[in-house]
């Protein structure tokens, strides 16, 4: 079984926390903190990438809590 990223995404009733290629939520959330929270958790247990959306749906930005195929480069000696 492939393991979907997870999103948090604006819902009529607050906030939801979806897995990629999901018809329904996850969970519900009053709060973008507590679906944020939730969404790590799921995150770091499926080792998936957490991806954040604002209210108008657009990403906000993602953390990789598993195999990152790209990840960042230390630009420190």
């Amino acid at each position: 079984m492939t393991k979907k990223d997870i999103h948090v995404v604006p819902h009529a009733d607050g906030w939801a926390v979806q897995r990629e290629g999901g018809e329904r939520a996850s969970s519900l959330h009053s709060t973008k903190e507590a679906a944020m929270h939730e969404a790590r958790d799921m995150g770091r247990r499926d080792k998936v990438e957490v991806v954040e959306h604002g209210k108008n749906g657009k990403i906000q930005g993602s953390n990789s809590y598993g195999n990152d195929p790209n990840p960042p480069k230390d630009t420190k000696p």
